[in-house]
């Protein structure tokens, strides 16, 4: 995967790579070189090809480097967002085992016995570990209805599935210069941001953490492509945009796009914004792309090559009516399974979204058939979120989801049950520790009950709809 990645390094040696807006700039020559140095030296430390490394690095450019070189040398890196708090980045090293922490000062450590350094090693560059491509590459971690982080492990044959996105999404050209407002540290990012653009030979464009004004950013940049969550698009549109004369259309993915910030951004930009549908285990495999925007409503089609099928009770449902989206397990991007859990099984691999099918192959995303939650787009379980608070004295019950608070706002919301309102303070301090920031609740409601359904079952829409009413 890594050898891929890098495989133009060597013919585009002098031209930029990797721009941090007003901090850095690395070529090809120099991030290949890095990349080949970083991972002599993690073999140096004594580390053997399918040895996992755990990250805990900031928003920094040693953060795909790390990653690259890992892979580069057979290791297998598992990225973990730096604001993840102590109990939860020791959940995900219980569950890895790593063998090794890559550990930046201010960032939670786990509470595990594996040796940490706090900067990347270098030694002599070695050659790419080359393999079957089936074998495993990196493991991320998303919530899953368990309510408990789960492992999704990854095939070095992802990689190039991705090449799926280049016309079907991104339209990407290698004299593209991509910029992402995502952390490096966000699978999102690394994907969309950084991995593609290198595969092709393209520029990737990061703003400095440090800096506020983004849209400034992208017009000075020149970026020809922004990719983004909804949120950010909303954000940006909150002030006056400066002309961006280079911009050919923006990205978006993470959670859904709203017409009205699609619409907004057209108007202002004179660019469209395409949307893509996924998932950690199969990234992107819905989108729209610039030479087949998507019908007013859905999130574009399959991307070419992309086998689907939209099911109900275990049969393909007819066009236009609601089903669960699969994806064919054949997929060269479907990661191998789930950490530490058996091999899955069948022919279809059940993504949980419920959408449509359209006559012309349009998919419309109807939401999350589990009750999963968006936050910026990080997809958070409320049963995490509900389990961090079971020790909150006084408290009886809770349910967490997401409520619209204006006009394409959400934010998450803890209602909560007890004889009497709690202080806010001590339940955001009790969420603080054990909560990373995107997971905390923006909103806490007391309520003498929670809505159930006559199987004693929460029900979260109800508690949803009748929190909103109207909104501007």
């Amino acid at each position: 995967m890594a050898a891929y990645v890098l495989a133009h390094a060597d013919r585009l040696a002098e031209k930029p790579a990797l721009e941090i807006v007003g901090a850095e700039t690395w070529s090809y020559g120099t991030l290949k070189a890095r990349v080949m140095a970083c991972a002599g030296g993690l073999l140096d430390l004594g580390l053997k090809p399918g040895d996992r490394v755990l990250f805990r690095l900031g928003n920094t450019a040693e953060f795909p480097v790390a990653y690259l070189a890992c892979i580069w040398a057979g290791l297998v890196p598992v990225p973990a967002s730096a604001a993840l708090s102590v109990p939860e980045i020791t959940e995900i090293a219980r569950q890895t085992n790593p063998a090794l922490v890559l550990q930046a000062p201010g960032i939670s450590r786990p509470d595990h016995p594996a040796p940490s350094i706090k900067e990347l090693p270098d030694g002599q560059p070695v050659p790419p570990e080359m393999g079957d491509p089936d074998r495993l590459a990196y493991i991320i971690f998303t919530s899953g209805t368990s309510g408990r982080p789960r492992g999704v492990c990854h095939a070095h044959r992802a990689i190039w599935a991705r090449r799926m996105m280049w016309d079907g999404w991104y339209g990407l050209r290698e004299d593209d210069r991509v910029m992402h407002a995502g952390a490096f540290n966000w699978t999102y990012t690394l994907g969309t941001g950084l991995m593609d653009p290198w595969s092709i030979g393209a520029t990737s464009v990061i703003p400095n953490a440090a800096s506020t004004e983004l849209a400034q950013l992208l017009s000075d940049s020149r970026s020809s492509i922004f990719a983004a969550a909804p949120g950010i698009y909303r954000q940006l549109l909150k002030s006056p945009l400066p002309a961006l004369p280079d911009l050919r259309h923006g990205l978006s993915a993470g959670e859904r796009l709203s017409t009205t910030i699609r619409a907004a951004w057209q108007d202002r930009t004179g660019t469209e914004i395409f949307e893509a549908l996924g998932m950690s285990e199969c990234s992107t495999f819905i989108s729209a792309c610039p030479a087949a925007p998507a019908l007013e409503g859905s999130s574009g089609r399959p991307q070419r090559g992309r086998r689907i099928a939209v099911i109900q009770d275990g049969v393909p449902v007819a066009r236009g009516e609601p089903g669960q989206l699969a994806i064919h397990r054949d997929d060269p991007g479907l990661m191998l399974g789930y950490l530490n859990e058996p091999p899955p099984e069948g022919e279809w691999f059940i993504t949980g979204d419920t959408v449509t099918l359209a006559e012309d192959g349009s998919i419309t995303y109807l939401g999350r058939a589990d009750d999963m939650m968006n936050a910026g787009g990080y997809r958070v379980s409320p049963l995490e979120v509900e389990a961090a608070f079971a020790t909150v004295p006084g408290l009886q019950e809770c349910a967490a989801c997401v409520v619209e608070i204006k006009r394409d706002a959400h934010v998450i919301a803890l209602f909560y049950v007890s004889d009497a309102p709690l202080p806010e303070t001590q339940l955001q301090t009790h969420a603080e520790r054990l909560l990373a920031r995107f997971k905390q609740p923006r909103l806490y409601i007391h309520r003498t009950s929670l809505p159930k359904g006559g199987n004693g079952k929460l029900n979260r829409r109800l508690l949803r709809d009748t929190f909103e009413g109207p909104t501007q």
